[in-house]
C-alpha cells in the first residue's frame, strides 16, 4: 500500500475516471465519489461510469483534425478511456464513436478491480476539508446542492448553457429502399444511413420544426441561460433561415446514392442530387441502433416522433432514445483556475471536465488528465504541470484558464471546444489548410514526446 496521502475525485464521468486512474497509476490511493444509482441526473441511464449522454462519437479521428490531435496526445500520455474508445469503437467513416453501453462498462470494470481505487456510491453535497486534495469532476449535471456550494466558495455567481441529446433509431426501422449507405465524397466505409430530401420535402420539415411544440425546460434558470453554438437544438437552427440547416447539419454536398447514376456524371449529378441530406451514424457494434447526427432537439417527444417521421427513411422509425435537453454547468475558469486546473485561491482543489469551460468528449478526458496527474503529484509533494501550448491539450487549457484569451465581446467566458485557432502561430505561414493543421500536428505531437522523454510529465 502506498504511504502517500489519498486523493479524492467527485464524478466519475469522463474526467473523472480519467483522473481517478491517472491517480491510481501513479501508486496513490484514491476515492472515486459517484452518486449514480442512488441519485441520477436528467441525463443518465446508466450506473457506469463514463456513460455518454449525447452523441457517441469522440469526434474526427484525423490527427490533423483538433478531435483527432487531441485523441493522438491523449494516447501518448496513456489516456484510459481514449484506449477503452479504441477498443470499443464503431464503424463512424472518419470519426472515433463507440459502442456506448461496452465502452462504460469496460471503465467501471477496470476501475473496481484497481487495488488503490475505492469507489464510494453516494452525493457529494459539500466540498470536501481544504486540506483533502480533491479533484472535482461532476460535469454539466453537478447536483444543485453542490453547485451552490461551489458558488459559495467562488463567490461568483451561476452560470448554465443548454445542451441537447439526438435521438436514436432502431436500425431495422429504417426503409433502405429510400435512405441508403454512404460516406461523405465515399471517404472510408459507407458507415452513414443518409435521408435525403427534394425541395418541397425539405420547406414542409423546415416549418414543422420551427413550429414543433417545446418540451418545458425544468429546472433551469433561464434568465442565466444560454444556447451552446456548438450543440444547438435542430428546431433552433431552423428558426435562424430558410438554408441554415442546409449548410450545417442537413448538408448535401458530397453525398450520392448510387442508385442516382453516376457520380461522375456532372449533369447527372446536378439533376440528381439531393436538396438535403439527414445523416445517421452508427452507435453500436451490431449496427442495430443509429443516431441522428446533428438532431439535438428540445421538441416534446410526441412531437420529434411525428415531425422526424416525415423524414423520407424513418416514416416508420422506432426511436429507442428521442431528443433531450439538460443543463450544463461550467465555472468563471479564467478567474478561478490555474492551468495547473488548481483553484488559484485553494491549490489542494483542482476541478477538469466541462466544468472548467471546455466542450467535446474527448477535452473533458483531457482535463481529467491534467486534473488527475497534478492531484497525483500534490499527494507526492512534487510540483504540479502545464502542457506546452502547442499542444491542443495546453492550447485549450491554457484558453480556458486565461483572462486574456478568453475574453469575449461583452466580456463573458463561454464555453470553447478544441480548434487549431488555439494554437500558437506556425514560425512559416503555410497557406494549404490541411499541410497547415497537418504542420500544427506535427509540432505538438513533436514537443509532447519531448517533453514525455525528458521526464518532465
Amino acid at each position: 500500500m502506498s504511504n502517500y496521502s489519498s486523493v479524492r475525485v467527485i464524478g466519475a464521468g469522463l474526467a473523472g475516471t480519467e483522473a481517478a486512474w491517472q491517480v491510481a497509476q501513479a501508486g496513490v490511493p484514491v476515492t472515486l465519489v459517484e452518486m449514480r444509482p442512488l441519485r441520477r441526473s436528467p441525463a443518465h441511464h446508466t450506473n457506469e461510469f463514463a456513460e455518454l449522454v449525447c452523441s457517441n462519437s469522440f469526434g474526427a479521428k484525423s490527427s490533423d483534425r483538433a478531435a483527432g490531435l487531441l485523441h493522438q496526445e491523449l494516447r501518448l500520455l496513456n489516456s484510459l478511456v481514449i484506449g477503452k474508445a479504441d477498443i470499443n469503437s464503431v464503424p463512424a467513416g472518419g470519426a472515433l464513436a463507440v459502442d456506448r453501453s461496452k465502452f462504460s462498462f469496460s471503465l467501471t470494470d477496470v476501475l473496481a478491480s484497481h487495488p488503490l481505487v475505492t469507489i464510494e456510491r453516494a452525493e457529494q453535497v459539500s466540498l470536501p476539508n481544504p486540506q483533502e486534495i480533491t479533484v472535482l469532476a461532476t460535469g454539466p449535471l453537478t447536483s444543485e446542492t453542490l453547485a451552490e456550494e461551489l458558488r459559495k466558495f467562488t463567490g461568483i455567481s451561476h452560470c448554465h448553457f443548454y445542451d441537447a441529446a439526438s435521438p436514436i433509431v432502431l436500425g431495422e426501422s429504417i426503409d433502405l429502399s429510400v435512405a441508403f449507405r454512404a460516406s461523405r465524397y465515399d471517404k472510408g466505409d459507407a458507415d452513414y444511413i443518409n435521408c435525403p430530401m427534394n425541395k418541397e420535402q425539405y420547406l414542409e420539415f423546415r416549418e414543422e420544426l420551427v413550429n414543433g411544440e417545446q418540451a418545458e425546460v425544468k429546472d433551469f434558470d433561464q434568465a442565466n441561460a444560454c444556447f451552446f453554438e456548438g450543440c444547438l437544438p435542430i428546431e433552433q437552427l431552423a428558426r435562424r433561415g430558410e438554408d441554415t440547416m442546409r449548410f450545417g447539419p442537413l448538408k448535401p454536398i458530397g453525398i450520392w446514392d448510387p442508385r442516382w447514376g453516376d457520380f461522375n456524371d456532372r449533369d447527372l449529378r446536378r439533376a440528381k442530387r439531393a436538396y438535403s441530406i439527414i445523416q445517421l451514424r452508427q452507435e453500436d457494434l451490431e449496427g442495430q441502433l443509429w443516431n441522428m447526427v446533428g438532431f439535438q432537439t428540445n421538441l416534446k417527444w410526441g412531437e420529434q416522433k411525428r415531425i422526424f417521421r416525415k423524414i423520407p427513411g424513418l416514416q416508420n422509425a422506432e426511436f429507442v432514445r428521442l431528443g433531450v435537453m439538460h443543463r450544463n454547468t461550467f465555472l468563471n475558469s479564467p478567474k478561478l483556475i490555474e492551468p495547473t486546473l488548481q483553484f488559484s485561491e485553494q491549490p489542494n482543489f483542482l476541478v477538469a471536465g466541462q466544468l472548467i469551460g471546455t466542450e467535446g468528449y474527448a477535452a473533458a478526458v483531457a482535463g481529467g488528465w491534467l486534473a488527475g496527474t497534478n492531484a497525483a503529484r500534490l499527494a507526492k509533494g512534487i510540483e504540479s504541470i502545464s502542457l506546452p501550448s502547442t499542444t491542443m491539450i495546453g492550447a485549450l487549457i491554457a484558453f480556458v484558464t486565461s483572462p486574456e484569451r478568453a475574453k469575449r465581446s461583452k466580456g463573458e467566458f463561454q464555453p470553447m471546444p478544441a480548434n487549431f485557432g488555439l494554437l500558437p502561430k506556425l514560425s512559416k505561414r503555410i497557406r494549404d489548410k490541411r499541410e497547415r493543421y497537418g504542420a500544427y500536428r506535427d509540432r505538438a505531437l513533436a514537443e509532447l514526446k519531448g517533453a514525455i522523454s525528458c521526464e518532465f510529465l
